[in-house]
């Protein structure tokens, strides 16, 4: 006979099933996107656990997205390719040889390890970029830049197919022109876009920071549109932040209900923001 004693541990983990049932109601059925970087993908551990976050919550109900990136992997296949760069303000220049190593990198290498790690977690991964069914058409973000896309148009039709046979899409942030060239867009552009295009219900943005911080350093948890605007225009929001909540704003005044961007580092970090009181990063809602 097997006997044992109640652990207070196990009290808790079944607590804590019981309190993230009205998050697993509330999402049921949700899209949401989800930008994956920094951290989450700097090793194969972090990468395992995040693979195990979101076939959880397909198993749940809920629809993900994922959108990578991969700037680390671009620069060091270039180094290896000894292929220079040159550099606009700052930006670097994508010529057609740099641009064929982008698409070589994030839509083969990175691409298929994160459908790979989902698929060992006992997820349906789809690798996919967004030249695939014409997910993303681009005109050039600015022409000094070479071959940095701007998304123009958006037809996630492919997306909801996939969505019916309970697969997860994970995109690579490349582009088609209309002319038959091809674009790199940044990650966090490329999730808003498709964000946007699929009215999904949330957009996260994962990155290696707490979140957005107030002038006293504390980090905000929920914040609206006209804060995060007083806060870029007073200087307290800057740098590399800028970028991100411009993303987030963009996405909530065009059909996004909320996009948090969420600590990337904390393990289970998209768990704790979706199905608990907590959360994991800064809300921003229209």
């Amino acid at each position: 006979m097997k006997k044992q004693t109640m652990d207070r541990d196990w009290i808790a983990t079944a607590e804590t099933l019981s309190s993230a049932l009205p998050y697993l109601q509330r999402y049921d059925g949700a899209i949401v996107v989800i930008k994956l970087g920094g951290h989450a993908m700097g090793s194969d551990e972090a990468m395992d656990n995040f693979a195990r976050d979101i076939v959880l919550m397909r198993q749940v109900g809920v629809n993900p997205v994922i959108v990578h990136g991969g700037g680390p992997m671009i620069n060091a296949m270039l180094d290896k390719l000894q292929i220079k760069s040159s550099f606009v303000n700052g930006k670097r220049v994508t010529d057609q040889a740099t641009m064929e190593v982008v698409e070589m990198v994030l839509s083969g290498v990175v691409n298929k390890r994160i459908v790979q790690a989902l698929n060992r977690q006992g997820g349906m991964a789809v690798g996919l970029s967004g030249k695939d069914a014409n997910l993303i058409i681009c005109e050039p973000a600015n022409a000094e830049l070479g071959f940095v896309g701007s998304p123009t148009n958006m037809d996630p039709a492919v997306l909801h197919n996939l969505f019916e046979k309970d697969m997860i899409p994970v995109i690579a942030p490349i582009g088609a022109g209309r002319d038959g060239e091809t674009f790199n867009i940044n990650g966090d552009t490329a999730a808003g876009a498709i964000a946007q295009s699929l009215n999904a219900d949330r957009l996260l943005l994962l990155t290696d920071v707490a979140g957005v911080k107030d002038d006293t350093g504390e980090v905000v948890t929920e914040l609206k549109a006209v804060d995060v605007e007083a806060m870029t225009q007073s200087g307290i929001i800057a740098g590399g932040m800028i970028p991100k909540t411009e993303t987030a704003l963009e996405a909530v005044r065009n059909g996004v209900r909320a996009c948090t961007i969420v600590d990337g580092r904390v393990k289970n970090a998209v768990l704790l923001e979706l199905f608990t009181d907590q959360g994991a990063g800064s809300m921003i809602r229209a």
